[in-house]
């Protein structure tokens, strides 16, 4: 399981490493063997290949000295090293690089970074060791003057060194004649604060990031995500059990782990029945692609609650549903809808309130309704009421007709209504899922969407517990968070999901899950997981982020769920 540690937590686990017998030095040997593999990977079978190593005067400095020089030893790659500063006579690494023959440049003596800038523009890899999770910002001196140079160097490989013969094809978009070298950051970009994700003004762009142990909230906060590029995590050898109780960093093996099981001897009935309560004439698609998705999440049944003229332009595209023709006020769900929910809960297994309702009066009032507790009759919160024939004012202390709700998801306008109502949580039973972006989990704890995007984790994780429900937030890396104090941390950051409809598909997916049984928080964490890879695994059927809509993501579900049953 990958844990996510700040600076202070990654000191004291390399500190018991060293006790329990990983010394610092094998660490850095697995360190750098870690990111050898990544460049010789990348490099494949490319002739004549060039890198360059970014040496600074610290560990991270080491780490990129084994590299390099494991990389040299693989044969058929020019291997360059650029220090910082000097390394200690007494530094082996520094030692066996001399020994290779390899060379080495330093920067005392490159005044004007004429040899800094050479060695990046015509490098095909460089790897950045220049600092590591204790860069302290902003980074100034002869330091910041490195930088600089790297950021030009990597500009002149992108010129063309002779264009007097180049050809232009308007009609042909073709390779440029140059391209910069690609950047394989060592634990962390130069210039990134790994504990908050802050940036240097001169911090060096990877391509993809080999961190060590654990992954960084620097990496996974923007603006610090934006540069670190694809992320990798390589143990290096530590052993799990020396890692503190801390958020995870989702992976294919723990969603893995997940996964509902699927009998042979099974029925639709084995898989659950899940209830979507969905739709209006302004949103007529938010209920089908929530529907679609729970199905192909695994669901044995989805029903669809939604207005009669929603329904009427559904049902004859889609076959798999069953469907619950609701009261409606010009296309939008009426509060006269809510008893007839409440009479259907019992018969599901998951519930999906929200997407594409609207914000229209009529709607409101359904949710009002539908959220009245009873508690002289049920004494616990979670439990709700309709007194029969009532309306939205009626007193509920005294209804007959009571039915706990199933296992819940709250989504879209549904939580935007939600945040209109004080207290709006004391009406949620504990354990609802709620599936905000940004703006709305900024409404809904009455705050600035912009303090929501810099404090993403603790602004999840504090509310989880205030309010006692799992928050998904949604964005580049998705937390999940429950009311216990579990946070996991989805790996993705694609603008292949930044378009209408997708958020849709994940809240039915997620609703899917549910329905099959899981826990709420590892529903949601597999409903994320999912959704992340099916629009990657979209945008590379597309051959473009792009492109990618809601219903290329809900396609690729399939494949998502056959990449993790592989292994």
């Amino acid at each position: 399981m990958i844990k996510v540690l700040s600076v202070e937590q990654m000191r004291a686990v390399e500190a018991a490493a060293d006790a329990n017998g990983l010394s610092y030095a094998m660490m850095m040997q697995n360190a750098g063997r870690a990111v050898a593999a990544r460049a010789l990977e990348y490099l494949g079978p490319l002739p004549d290949a060039r890198v360059t190593v970014l040496v600074g005067p610290g560990n991270n400095g080491g780490d990129g000295l084994v590299a390099g020089r494991i990389i040299a030893e693989a044969g058929g790659v020019t291997v360059r090293f650029y220090l910082l500063k000097p390394r200690d006579g007494s530094d082996e690494n520094f030692k066996a690089v001399q020994e290779a023959g390899l060379l080495v440049a330093l920067a005392k003596d490159d005044r004007d970074r004429r040899v800094l800038r050479n060695m990046v523009a015509s490098a095909d890899v460089v790897i950045d060791a220049l600092f590591g999770i204790g860069v302290r910002l902003p980074i100034t001196g002869e330091a910041e003057k490195v930088l600089r140079s790297v950021h030009q160097g990597l500009n002149d490989s992108q010129r063309s060194e002779d264009m007097t013969g180049a050809l232009i094809t308007p009609s042909s978009p073709g390779a440029a004649a140059t391209s910069r070298p690609y950047i394989i950051a060592v634990d962390c970009p130069s210039g990134l604060d790994t504990d908050t994700g802050e940036l240097d003004a001169n911090t060096i762009p990877a391509d993809e990031t080999v961190t060590f142990i654990a992954a960084k909230p620097g990496l996974l906060c923007f603006p610090g995500a934006g540069k670190a590029g694809e992320l990798h995590v390589a143990t290096i050898g530590v052993q799990e059990d020396l890692l503190p109780e801390a958020p995870v960093l989702v992976d294919a093996e723990m969603a893995r782990q997940i996964l509902p099981e699927r009998p042979g001897d099974s029925n639709k009935g084995t898989f659950g029945k899940a209830l979507i309560i969905a739709g209006s004439v302004n949103y007529v698609g938010a209920p089908g692609l929530a529907a679609t998705a729970a199905y192909r999440a695994g669901a044995g049944l989805v029903t669809v609650g939604a207005p009669a003229p929603v329904v009427a332009a559904l049902s004859g595209h889609l076959l798999e549903p069953t469907w619950l023709l609701l009261p409606h006020d010009m296309g939008v769900l009426a509060g006269s809808a809510a008893p007839l929910i409440q009479q259907e809960l019992e018969r599901y297994n998951a519930l999906l309130l929200g997407p594409g309702w609207g914000r229209e009066t009529p709607t409101r009032e359904m949710l009002l309704r539908l959220f009245e507790t009873a508690p002289a009759a049920h004494g616990k919160r979670g439990a709700i009421g309709f007194a029969t024939g009532g309306n939205a004012d009626t007193p509920l202390e005294a209804a007959t007709n009571t039915t706990p709700f199933p296992p819940l998801v709250v989504d879209a306008d549904g939580l935007n209504l939600l945040s209109e109502i004080q207290n709006w949580w004391t009406r949620l039973p504990e354990n609802t899922i709620i599936t905000p972006h940004p703006g709305e989990m900024a409404r809904l704890a009455q705050m600035q969407t912009a303090e929501v995007q810099a404090n993403r984790f603790e602004i999840a994780r504090s509310k989880a517990a205030e309010w006692k429900v799992v928050v998904l937030l949604k964005g580049a890396h998705t937390l999940v968070a429950a009311p216990d104090g579990r946070l996991a941390v989805l790996p993705f950051k694609t603008d292949a999901l930044a378009t209408a409809g997708t958020g849709d598909v994940l809240a039915g997916a997620i609703t899917g899950l549910l329905a099959q049984g899981l826990a709420p928080f590892d529903a949601a964490v597999l409903g994320a997981y999912l959704h992340g890879l099916a629009g990657l695994q979209a945008a590379r059927e597309l051959g473009s982020t792009r492109s990618v809509t809601a219903g290329d993501v809900l396609d690729a579900l399939g494949h998502t769920f056959w990449l993790l049953e592989q292994n």
